[in-house]
């Protein structure tokens, strides 16, 4: 079996600058990735990426692409890592089939998985009219009636992007009002397609083999809703479950150094899945930057004997 030098977990924004700075040392790694992009893929409208001006989520992650294709770097798309063991100074990677694989070091750039409600019928409608991602799947729902679950910035992204595409958008926040910022709200409240329920909690996602309606309790009073499509924005947690070791917050998030190291020596952390102050991607792309180059520091800092089973 190959020892690497280091695992990279993820393949967003930090698991992608992560690559590209690890190949660029020359090291020999590994990247294992259920997708390429993470949460970018799920980005809009992407304003503050030094750069450019304007670009969308998905555009971004094909220049993310293209930048990857410069280097030859081994890829493994469509897994997931299920647990990280340090057995001595060796790190052992399962994922989901079985396989394991070993390195010197392993980068945790997982980035965060979406909030789910926790309802009756999220299970069973999931890709049948349900979703988490507007970006991904707004298009397949013109001139429909849809609902937006959430009241915070993704929420109201979302929204914004479905008031180009659907006929009318049911927003349905818990709150007692919006926390998204003001100019979102206005934009989406103006467009005249948008009914904003507050203190409104989802009880039920009802359908045949496809979602028609949802329920919701409104300040004491039931009401169902038929949509033709659901998109739950309530949020994410960190994907970090691999790694039940390392010191976390009670969220999940990876604590980190300013070098990117986490609690257990050898096992670094980068972007979203952290506890690094803001979830950007320009962010994520500096953390995964700062855990390649110091993951390239303990290696060299380390006797290949440091590493033998």
């Amino acid at each position: 079996m190959s020892m690497y030098d280091s695992i990279i977990l993820g393949a967003g924004p930090a698991g992608i600058t992560a690559s590209i700075y690890a190949a660029r040392k020359k090291m020999n790694f590994l990247v294992l990735t259920e997708n390429i992009g993470g949460q970018t893929l799920w980005s809009a409208d992407v304003e503050n990426y030094t750069g450019y001006q304007m670009l969308t989520g998905p555009e971004l992650t094909e220049r993310f692409k293209d930048h990857l294709d410069n280097y030859d770097i081994n890829v493994i798309e469509g897994v997931k890592a299920e647990k990280v063991e340090k057995k001595r100074n060796v790190f052992e990677v399962t994922i989901k089939s079985g396989e394991v694989y070993k390195a010197k070091t392993v980068i945790v750039a997982t980035g965060r998985i979406p909030r789910r409600l926790g309802i009756k019928g999220e299970g069973k409608y999931v890709g049948k009219g349900l979703a988490y991602c507007a970006t991904c799947d707004a298009p397949l729902y013109a001139d429909a009636e849809v609902a937006v679950v959430g009241g915070g910035n993704s929420a109201l992204d979302a929204t914004l992007q479905l008031v180009k595409i659907a006929k009318k958008i049911h927003l349905i926040d818990r709150a007692p009002s919006l926390i998204a910022d003001d100019l979102m709200v206005e934009k989406a409240l103006q467009s005249g397609k948008v009914t904003v329920y507050n203190n409104a909690q989802v009880k039920e996602i009802q359908g045949d083999q496809f979602v028609s309606g949802i329920v919701i309790d409104a300040d004491g009073k039931e009401k169902k809703i038929p949509v033709e499509g659901i998109f739950v924005e309530i949020g994410s947690i960190p994907a970090s479950q691999m790694v039940p070791d390392v010191k976390k917050e009670k969220n999940g998030e990876v604590f980190v150094d300013c070098s990117c190291r986490t609690s257990v020596s050898g096992i670094y952390g980068a972007g979203a899945v952290t506890t690094v102050i803001a979830k950007q991607i320009i962010v994520a792309c500096g953390e995964g930057a700062k855990a390649a180059l110091s993951v390239f520091d303990y290696i060299n800092t380390h006797k290949d004997s440091d590493f033998e089973e």
